[in-house]
Order: structure tokens, then C-alpha cells, then sequence
């Protein structure tokens, strides 16, 4: 073998050899120290960038290093040409691999921040639509014709979505629930159609809820999502808590009110899930047949607490009028029966 056909040969492997040695050297040492340091700093985007670069560097590398070492072969072109292809391709499938890594680690960092979120569901589809545009652009590259396969995955795609309209439905109205934290796992919520109770889960297809009796409620997300609720627990999850009472006509208004505020605000200092700091008041609002209606407004610090705190005001409210004499009356009806003359 002639000195210069040896060279050709040499050349290429150095090439080679060496590009794979800074590979290795690149993947262990410098992105090693980086990933160090990364650990190291309070922010969390460089962790996630560092863990995206391991091993696609190496690959990265070790492709410019055969890039040179075909291009110093001067193959011929029917041999030259498929090389180049393959390499392109595994070009394109790294930076792919790489772009996806990068994309899941931050899509995963930012919703770790929103308990409740269907991370594993989001990550996967971050993954799949990635690789979508990664094997496209391989199609692309190798002058394949995509409106034929776009239109065929356009038209199979419609019937999957009309097959599965109401999963899809629920789905993304489950993401929008998310996405909104106008509902919360923990919040206490009140339908339309009067069902109520503690939020426990949102799922990628429906909310579970758990009412105060114990048993679950199982709604559709796209149900939620669309129809009319309350949220007793945004903006604050305290809440007014009204108890309506009636007194009889001869009662001193003025006293009456203060006798009321005195055990509200009794209860409110004794009873768990009352807010001490808050001020009841009286409002009395209608003469009615056989009382003057008013309502004391307390404060619960969940909706579920003011159950209790009716519970315990309207027994010491009973027992407070009855040692004041104010009287709470019965429903009274006079009747007249006038007899016809002659």
C-alpha cells in the first residue's frame, strides 16, 4: 500500500478516532462539571437543559467526525450519497431526541407548580408532537411527498375525533379546569343542579366530589366546565353565614339587637370554624304576619363550618330570649266570621 493510499485511509479513521474521543471527553467532563454546577445554583432551567445535552453531545461529535471523514474519502456519489443520508437522518432523530428531552423537562417543571395537573399526560403528548415534526422533517429531507399522507392523516383524524368527540371533550375541558385553578382539589363547590361537596380529584375525564354525607359524585369535566357553580372557597375561603329569626311585635327592636349580637358574637368566640375577629350585626328586613323578621350575619371560616354555627346559635339564642322575656311567636291568623243581617 502506497504511502498515499495509506494516508487516505489514516486520515479518515484519525478523524474518526478523534472525534469520538472529544465526544466522550465533552459528555464526561465538561457536561459533568456543568451538571455540578447546575445542582449547585438555586435556579432549576439549567438542570433541565444539562440533563437534555447528556448523550446527544457524544452523538453530535461523533456525526461531524464521519461528516469529515467521508468528505476526505471523496467517495463516489452512488456510495457517497446513502452515507450522507443515514447520517443526516441520525442528525435529525437526535436533535429531535434532544428538542423533545428539553421540551418534557420544562413542560414537566412548570406544571409540578399546579397540584392536580395531568403532568404524565401532558408530557407524553409534548413527546408525541415532537417526534411528529421530527419524522415530518425527516419526510421532508428524503423528498417525500406529505400532501398525500397529511390528507390521509387529516381524514383519520376527523374520525377519530367524531369516535372519541366526548372523551376529547372532557379532556380538554379537564385542562382548561387545570389551566384556570378556578377549581381546586380541596375547594368546596355547589352545582346548578344542587349537587355539593369537597373536590378530591380532576382526572383527565372527570371530577370527583365528595359530598358532606360521604358518598362521591361523579361529573364529566365537560359538565363542569360549562355549566353554572359556586366556589366557596375563592377568593377566601370564609363565608357569611345568615340566620334568619322573628320576633313578636311589642319587642324592643334596639335591645333585641344587642341581645342578638351578644350571642353571635359568644358563638363566634366558642365555637370551632367561627372567626372571633369579625363583628356580627342585625338586619331586620320585613313585618310579617305574626313577627318582625331579621337575620344576624356571622362569618364561617369554611362553608362547612357554618352548620355548627348555626346549630349552636340558634340554641343559645332560644335559651338567651327566653331569660330576656322577648318572645318569638307563633304564626297567628285572626279569622272574623261577620253573620249576615235580617
Amino acid at each position: 500500500m502506497t504511502d498515499k493510499a495509506l494516508a487516505s485511509v489514516l486520515v479518515p479513521a484519525g478523524i474518526i478516532v478523534a472525534s469520538a474521543v472529544l465526544g466522550t471527553f465533552l459528555q464526561k467532563f465538561v457536561l459533568g462539571r456543568l451538571g455540578r454546577a447546575a445542582e449547585r445554583s438555586a435556579a432549576v432551567w439549567d438542570d433541565v437543559l444539562v440533563k437534555s445535552l447528556r448523550g446527544v453531545v457524544f452523538v453530535w461529535v461523533l456525526l461531524a467526525g464521519l461528516e469529515g471523514g467521508l468528505k476526505y474519502l471523496r467517495l463516489r456519489p452512488e456510495v457517497d450519497r446513502p452515507l450522507t443520508q443515514v447520517m443526516t437522518i441520525l442528525a435529525i432523530l437526535s436533535i429531535t431526541f434532544f428538542v423533545a428531552r428539553l421540551a418534557t423537562g420544562y413542560v414537566t417543571l412548570g406544571l409540578s407548580r399546579a397540584p392536580g395537573f395531568p403532568v404524565a399526560f401532558i408530557r407524553n403528548l409534548t413527546w408525541f408532537g415532537v417526534g411528529v415534526l421530527g419524522l415530518l422533517s425527516i419526510l421532508d429531507y428524503l423528498k417525500v411527498r406529505l400532501t398525500p399522507l397529511l390528507t390521509a392523516l387529516g381524514v383519520g383524524g376527523l374520525a377519530v375525533s367524531l369516535a372519541l368527540q366526548d372523551t376529547l371533550s372532557n379532556l380538554f375541558a379537564g385542562l382548561h379546569i387545570l389551566a384556570t385553578r378556578k377549581i381546586r382539589p380541596g375547594d368546596y363547590i355547589k352545582l346548578q343542579s344542587g349537587e355539593e361537596g369537597h373536590v378530591r380529584d380532576i382526572s383527565w375525564r372527570n371530577t370527583t366530589v365528595e359530598a358532606l354525607a360521604g358518598n362521591l359524585i361523579i361529573i364529566p369535566n365537560s359538565k363542569l366546565a360549562s355549566g353554572i357553580l359556586t366556589n366557596f372557597d375563592l377568593p377566601l375561603s370564609d363565608s357569611a353565614v345568615l340566620v334568619e329569626f322573628g320576633v313578636a311585635y311589642k319587642t324592643d327592636l334596639r335591645e333585641c339587637e344587642q341581645v342578638v349580637v351578644d350571642v353571635a358574637k359568644a358563638v363566634m368566640a366558642r365555637v370551632p370554624g367561627g372567626v372571633p375577629e369579625f363583628t356580627p350585626f342585625v338586619r331586620f328586613h320585613t313585618f310579617a304576619d305574626s313577627a318582625i323578621l331579621g337575620t344576624v350575619i356571622l362569618r364561617g371560616r369554611t362553608f362547612v363550618d357554618r352548620y355548627v354555627i348555626k346549630h349552636e346559635f340558634i340554641k343559645d339564642l332560644q335559651e338567651r330570649f327566653a331569660r330576656e322575656g322577648i318572645e318569638i311567636p307563633f304564626p297567628i291568623r285572626t279569622v272574623r266570621i261577620q253573620r249576615p243581617e235580617g
